[in-house]
């Protein structure tokens, strides 16, 4: 099916930590009171046990969510902030249908590095060019650089690919890692594990979206969205079930560690916050320069 001849917007879903509040929304039904018929898309993601899918550190454009955006089966998604900025930034260098960074995103998912209970390494200093397992060029591998720049010249720390958040854990376990950043649900069984925990930090979502995703449409998902942020924030106990069918049964939903989660309603993406994240993003040659504000971010959805 063909961008034009699509009747309906398609909405990508991956991960709950990064699309609780899109998925709340939709079985609570907030995006149909605000007039909306979408269609969800479920595409694979590394906090879900059953993914198979293991990702390199070279094109981002190859991976399954954003093959099925360039082949015009999904309009609109989230991810980590940068790895939205990337794919932003990229698309139009390598001609490929292009995105724009339409909002500051819903979830500022949890990140933790962890090492094995026995291990020698007690602080994130002491991980000198010891490669921490993550997710190439996606939030665990920018949360890792942004947890250990401020213990670590940047040529000393190392990231390596494990695969999935499980995979990653067991590495770690059995000892063929040294590390490994992981985010929830997968905190919580490292926990559960008897993992250590050197550090951790939030990283928030961007919303990302085609062209043809008008401004009025994408304020009613983002109003939907926020909505659903009011419940999950009040209380986020009748949610963890989202967590929990992540870790196909390896963690209970008492066991999940709720306080970790932090939501609030997608907000525009401002200059200041386009200036810091994107230099800071070529410093560590995660992207290409030469992108602006102007051609990368689009609030269509509060103008």
């Amino acid at each position: 099916m063909t961008v034009k001849e699509r009747t309906k917007p398609q909405v990508a879903t991956m991960n709950a930590v990064h699309d609780l509040p899109v998925l709340v929304a939709r079985d609570k039904g907030f995006f149909k009171d605000e007039g909306l018929d979408l269609e969800f898309v479920t595409t694979p993601g590394m906090a879900q046990v059953t993914t198979s899918h293991f990702v390199k550190f070279d094109s981002v454009f190859d991976r399954p969510l954003d093959s099925v955006y360039n082949e015009g089966g999904i309009d609109q998604y989230r991810m980590c902030e940068w790895g939205i900025m990337k794919r932003a930034v990229e698309a139009n260098t390598q001609g490929l249908r292009g995105r724009k960074i339409v909002a500051l995103g819903a979830s500022m998912s949890k990140f933790a590095i962890v090492v094995a209970g026995n291990s020698k390494y007690y602080e994130p200093e002491m991980l000198k060019i010891q490669p921490i397992a993550v997710t190439p060029n996606n939030g665990s591998d920018f949360t890792t650089l942004k947890m250990m720049e401020g213990f670590l010249a940047q040529e000393h720390v190392k990231r390596t690919n494990a695969g999935s958040m499980l995979k990653r854990l067991e590495a770690v376990r059995d000892g063929k890692v040294a590390a490994a950043s992981v985010m929830e649900p997968w905190i919580s069984v490292a926990q559960k594990w008897g993992l250590r925990i050197l550090i951790e930090s939030h990283s928030t979502r961007s919303e990302a979206a085609g062209d043809d995703l008008d401004g009025p449409t994408l304020k009613k998902m983002f109003r939907a969205q926020a909505r659903a942020v009011e419940l999950i924030e009040k209380d986020p106990t009748p949610f963890i079930h989202y967590f929990i069918r992540e870790t196909g049964g390896l963690l209970k939903p008492e066991e999940f560690q709720t306080w970790r989660l932090l939501h609030a309603a997608p907000q525009p993406y401002t200059h200041e916050r386009w200036e810091d994240t994107y230099n800071w993003t070529v410093k560590w040659n995660m992207t290409v320069p030469g992108a602006t504000y102007e051609n990368t971010v689009d609030n269509r959805a509060w103008q």
